[in-house]
């Protein structure tokens, strides 16, 4: 009885980061109900990030049809793990937008080259106050955006092929 008593809190302990660590590695959705959803994109307007993609703007988002847009940074190794997935996303006609985030333009360059270039649009964030104001917290982050310029889908972490049936209902239920 001694010995189990001594290797109770191990026990307890193990089974605590079992749980914990199963929550970080496959949690339940990457979908959250955010403050933002249901509200207007906050007013923003920023400069390109290269010269090859206009910036972007708040206006921008408000074109008449649904938009996914990306919050990313070249020295993300989550973003470039989903990058083939937006690929995919922008062959399939979903038009995406980006933000990069305290990035360089040289970095921002070689990362499309090296990952692949989905976007339509592309803002430098530098002091990231618009990643802040849209209630984003980490890089990467995606938001559906209707015709409107109002936020449907938040989508925390990187967008993995199990996720794009969730985000394509999202943007056709946001026409």
């Amino acid at each position: 009885m001694r010995k189990v008593l001594l290797w109770l809190p191990l026990m307890v302990f193990a089974l605590f980061a079992g749980v914990l660590l199963r929550g970080l590695v496959s949690p339940e959705s990457a979908t959250i109900g955010s403050k933002m959803v249901g509200k207007p994109v906050p007013q923003f307007s920023l400069p390109p990030v290269v010269p090859s993609h206009p910036g972007l703007s708040s206006a921008d988002l408000k074109s008449g049809k649904p938009v996914l847009l990306n919050i990313f940074a070249s020295w993300c190794l989550p973003c470039a793990a989903e990058a083939p997935v937006l690929l995919e996303l922008q062959k399939q006609g979903v038009e995406i937008h980006a933000i990069a985030i305290r990035d360089k333009p040289d970095d921002v360059v070689e990362f499309l080259r090296k990952h692949g270039d989905p976007y339509a649009r592309i803002g430098s964030d530098v002091s990231s106050k618009v990643q802040i104001s849209l209630g984003s917290s980490g890089v990467p982050e995606s938001f559906v955006i209707d015709g409107k310029g109002v936020v449907r889908m938040q989508h925390i972490g990187d967008i993995r092929a199990e996720d794009v049936p969730q985000i394509v209902a999202a943007l056709k239920a946001a026409q």
